[in-house]
């Protein structure tokens, strides 16, 4: 497997991800419980250089952060090129209750959408579909 450590792609795409990686935390968590997730065109993936690439990027970014990575990468599922990044460090007593609530919303915004159930759904800070949006923002604007 190439190394994309000193490619410039993988640099500039992780640069572009530092920020979006640390919104992604918990409020409250100290930088804790982070993840990110992108779903592609498969084409669109392969234009921004493949998903190994993205893959790197998106460690890159997270170790700049501190952050314990694990990253996954799939080209070609229904949901088309999927990449994410989420931060599995051991979270300190002193952030576990925002990590854990933040964990509980997401989990019943989920359940309110498979269950429809009726009124509003509840807040979902940092779905995967406005996570992708703010992706390729990014990294259009590194590549200008």
């Amino acid at each position: 497997m190439a190394s994309f450590a000193k490619d410039p792609r993988c640099i500039g795409m992780a640069q572009a991800l530092v920020p979006l990686l640390r919104r992604s935390c918990p409020a409250n968590a100290g930088g804790y419980g982070g993840s990110y997730q992108v779903n592609l065109d498969d084409e669109e993936a392969v234009g921004l250089g493949g998903v190994e690439l993205i893959r790197a990027a998106m460690r890159k970014a997270a170790r700049q952060l501190g952050w314990k990575a694990n990253t996954i990468g799939m080209i070609g599922t229904r949901h088309g090129t999927i990449v994410a990044v989420t931060d599995i460090r051991e979270v300190p007593e002193k952030h576990s209750a925002a990590v854990a609530d933040a964990m509980n919303d997401q989990i019943h915004a989920a359940l309110h959408k498979v269950w429809g159930e009726p009124g509003p759904a509840p807040v979902q800070r940092g779905s995967v579909a406005l996570m992708t949006q703010e992706f390729r923002a990014a990294v259009a604007q590194r590549r200008r």
